[in-house]
């Protein structure tokens, strides 16, 4: 069964779509329950995704790479997640971020920075989020302070993608204390992972997204020089409000594909699974969950491939991206959660699939912004 049609994708959209399923056909799902299985991070997966050119590419041609869309990310993100969300937030990791240096970053933290990651050479992270903070972005409390020609950082960091294993990391830190003005407090910074006072350390044993790495970092007096500032002091909460309504699109990729996984995994479960002399498909309360979850999936892929179309054109752009991220999460839990009741006992059997998405399901609704702060976006930004 396969749910992921091309319906919805726009046609500039399906050649690299299609780039995508045959990569996770070949690499992602064989290598997935072992990756599960083992929480390593999957080097050769990610590096079989560069040699095929799916990994760091929405970064512009200019500076090496594709020049994906938000529509061809999108795309990638629903067939990665189907096939494994956690080996698929490792290859999507790659480059996280690294769109604010290409937006706003000087010509010379381009060539210096972006292009490497662009063509493979180095990856990267994004440094948010913080212990005691959550998605709270104008509390952060990690301080990045001017010293003659340098800042000087001293805080820490947790939940960040490639933490440990990035070239540099994108660290977002407080620069001033106005209370009139909360939102122009933080700035943007160009880490490198070698520099003095940077510490990191994986944070072990997820429930899910076993086969990605994310780090707690902490900064000791790091010192970076002040041409490392991405953009101008002050801008970070701006920036980083942008970044996100692109990837909370592709957030809601990264559902739509758990979605998929759930409701293929359980249509072919009730079609072979007999009792009471029957397959169970042929008892109407399962037809019924299984209308239920195509419906939900649907609904959700519909919105999040509009809220793709209105982020790509600027058009009220974090209200949709609010929205397609909340419905399209929300739905994979919702699909994997009616999946395994249908797989009655054998669901929670760890070597089933459907177990491994029931427990990555939780995760895409925490991360990019927590769904209840999605939901304060989607009233404050509404046509109420």
């Amino acid at each position: 069964m396969e749910v992921l049609d091309s319906t919805p994708v726009p046609e500039h959209a399906q050649d690299v779509k299609q780039e995508a399923r045959e990569f996770a056909e070949e690499h992602i799902e064989p290598n997935a329950a072992e990756y599960y299985e083992t929480g390593e991070y999957p080097w050769e997966i990610l590096e079989a995704g560069m040699d095929a050119g799916l990994v760091a590419q929405e970064i512009g041609e200019e500076y090496g790479g594709r020049g994906f869309s938000v529509q061809e990310m999108l795309g990638l993100a629903e067939e990665f997640y189907r096939a494994d969300a956690g080996i698929a937030l490792t290859m999507q990791l790659a480059s996280f971020g690294a769109s604010i240096t290409e937006e706003f970053g000087s010509e010379e933290q381009k060539e210096e920075y972006l292009r490497p990651v662009a063509e493979n050479e180095q990856i990267t992270g994004l440094a948010v989020s913080e212990p005691d903070t959550g998605s709270d972005l104008a509390g952060m409390q990690t301080r990045a302070e001017k010293d003659g020609d340098e800042y000087v950082i001293d805080g820490e960091k947790y939940w960040i993608g490639n933490g440990v294993e990035a070239d540099w990391v994108t660290v977002y830190a407080r620069t001033g204390d106005d209370e009139d003005n909360r939102y122009g407090n933080f700035s943007l910074f160009i880490v490198p992972t070698d520099a003095d006072g940077y510490d990191a350390e994986h944070i072990p044993e997820k429930m899910g997204f076993r086969a990605s790495k994310q780090a707690h970092i902490e900064f000791d007096g790091v010192r970076i020089p002040e041409e490392n500032v991405i953009g101008s002091e002050g801008t970070g909460f701006y920036m980083l409000a942008e970044f996100f309504n692109h990837g909370r699109v592709v957030v809601g990729g990264h559902g739509l594909g758990l979605a998929a996984a759930a409701i293929e995994e359980t249509a072919d479960f009730v079609h072979d699974r007999e009792a009471f002399g029957r397959t169970i498909d042929g008892f109407q309360k399962v037809q019924h969950i299984l209308a239920d979850m195509m419906t939900e999936f649907q609904a959700a892929r519909m919105l999040n491939w509009t809220a793709a179309e209105k982020v790509e054109a600027h058009d009220n752009a974090g209200w949709w991206a609010a929205m397609a991220k909340v419905k399209s999460t929300e739905t994979a839990n919702f699909c994997a959660e009616r999946g395994m009741q249908l797989h009655g006992g054998r669901s929670v059997l760890t070597e089933n699939r459907i177990s491994r998405v029931y427990r990555d399901v939780r995760i895409p609704v925490i991360y990019e912004g927590a769904n209840e702060i999605q939901r304060n976006l989607i009233y404050g930004q509404g046509p109420w």
